[in-house]
């Protein structure tokens, strides 16, 4: 259909209709979202593992009208929801042409607007703001709200008494602090535009302080909504009371319930498409990196108030898979293929991570990088390997057989150093981990039954000879301890 462009003509359309000048900011998310739910359209693209839990809450969030907190742990997805939510306005909606804060043709606020609308009547030039042009995120200082999201009729540079329609997001809301009065009166000095968030909002202009000026009322269409972490919003103080009355919802994110979520999540946000040679990711190489992440959040050393962010296996999977690419230069193979040595080598993107508690800063963030991925290590064999008869290949080690096998070797070479451990390659083939053709997965695999082992305690690792028989645990507290031999990368040299 041809866009009006003149007030004229714009009112000869449904944007003249009582019900459509009337309608709020929370009207026009509702009505929209109805019609995606009534189409069976997605509503949050891209938000994994949260069809029965948080999005259900968001959509009743919205159909109530409400203001609403989303509340979670760091990497949860919900700055992520926030900027979504952009998608729930109007594709487009009219504005007056040349209006610097976008008025609305039925009803301007601006001097400009109103002699505009006044001298030139159905004439009136109408031009068209896009959905995008409604959104801005604003980053504040910290100790304030660290994140802002803006869904309104215009832009505003911040300020939400220049645009006749707000829909505001705070993200990162944190609480006052105790000894932080500066915290406590930001958020009083922002509460009088959120107790009331349908009404006016008053400014005294021209003046310095309380009474000098005139004031300038406006009525502001606005809907807020928030995130927080839980240990902000609880551990230091509470949001005002008033300001906490007026959020509807509390919704709760959190992390993936299972390991297959957040794998999926994990590929999804990856930087996996790369210029240059194929990658083929073994999916067990998958498994274990995200179990990595799953361990460190039931690890007692590391501060689970804090919690372990879903960016730590996105994180590691990008830095595994760049090792790998850069072996596979080096040695021109044709295909990247991700081995368990390469988890080791992404170490920097766990420990900066890990937010560690007292004992976890003794042992230090690498020593128990390195445990966690052995723990992961062991988990991913027992899920695909558990069962099956290893007795051959632990014997061998019994018997004085070491293995060590550098980390940056080609595929064929690591093939025929793993070939000397009896049964080691059978196991991997008949396991269905890969197949006797495809070398680089069989590395991997190779490698995974290995590390399996050592997690099991059933051979150990030794940094100068590499794999070796079991050894018995030193006695003693030993902090740094990560049980079932040494070190992790210090093996392949």
């Amino acid at each position: 259909m041809t866009k009006a462009t003149t007030l004229g003509e714009l009112q000869q359309t449904e944007w003249a209709s009582p019900a459509r000048i009337h309608r709020t900011v929370k009207d026009e998310l509702r009505e929209n979202l109805i019609c995606l739910l009534e189409n069976g359209s997605p509503l949050f693209p891209g938000i994994v593992g949260y069809e029965e839990s948080v999005i259900p809450q968001l959509v009743n969030a919205v159909l109530s009208r409400h203001n609403f907190i989303l509340l979670g742990l760091r990497g949860q997805a919900k700055s992520r929801i926030l900027r979504q939510l952009v998608t729930l306005l109007d594709e487009e909606i009219p504005i007056l042409a040349g209006s610097e804060v976008n008025d609305n043709p039925f009803a301007p606020i601006s001097k400009f607007g109103r002699e505009l609308v006044a001298e030139q009547g159905a004439g009136t030039p109408i031009a068209w703001l896009p959905r995008e042009s409604r959104f801005v995120e604003k980053l504040a200082t910290p100790g304030r709200h660290h994140r802002r999201h803006h869904r309104r009729r215009g832009p505003h540079q911040g300020r939400a008494r220049r645009s006749p329609a707000v829909r505001r997001a705070d993200d990162a809301l944190r609480a006052p602090a105790p000894g932080e009065p500066r915290h406590l009166r930001d958020q009083r000095a922002a509460r009088p535009r959120r107790e009331d968030p349908g009404g006016p909002v008053q400014h005294h202009a021209g003046g310095g302080r309380p009474g000098e000026g005139y004031p300038v009322r406006l009525n502001l269409d606005v809907a807020l909504v928030f995130t927080a972490n839980p240990e902000d919003y609880t551990a230091r103080g509470k949001i005002i009371t008033p300001l906490k009355d007026r959020i509807g919802s509390e919704i709760v994110t959190h992390y993936p319930y299972t390991v297959e979520l957040g794998a999926a999540i994990t590929r999804q946000e990856a930087w996996l498409e790369r210029n240059g040679r194929p990658l083929k990711l073994p999916d067990f190489v998958a498994e274990l990196i995200e179990r990595v992440a799953f361990e460190a959040r039931e690890d007692k050393r590391v501060d689970r108030r804090s919690g372990v962010s879903q960016r730590l296996p996105i994180s590691v999977l990008e830095n595994v898979v760049s090792n790998a690419e850069r072996r596979t230069v080096t040695t021109k193979e044709k295909t990247v293929v991700p081995r368990i040595s390469d988890i080791y080598a992404a170490l920097p993107a766990i420990t900066g991570k890990l937010e560690l508690e007292y004992e976890g800063e003794l042992q230090g963030p690498e020593s128990i990088a390195k445990d966690l991925i052995r723990r992961a290590a062991g988990k991913t064999f027992e899920s695909r390997v558990g069962g099956a008869n290893v007795d051959d290949i632990v014997h061998w080690f019994d018997e004085g057989g070491a293995l060590k096998i550098s980390m940056d070797e080609r595929s064929e070479t690591c093939l025929k150093g793993f070939s000397v451990v009896p049964g080691l390659l059978d196991l991997v083939d008949q396991v269905g981990l890969a197949g006797k053709k495809d070398p680089g997965t069989m590395v991997a695999a190779c490698e995974l039954v290995l590390e399996g082992l050592v997690a099991e305690k059933r051979i150990s690792r030794n940094e100068e000879l590499g794999y070796v028989r079991a050894r018995a645990e030193p006695k003693g507290p030993g902090y740094g301890k990560t049980g079932g031999g040494g070190g992790g990368p210090n093996l392949f040299q």
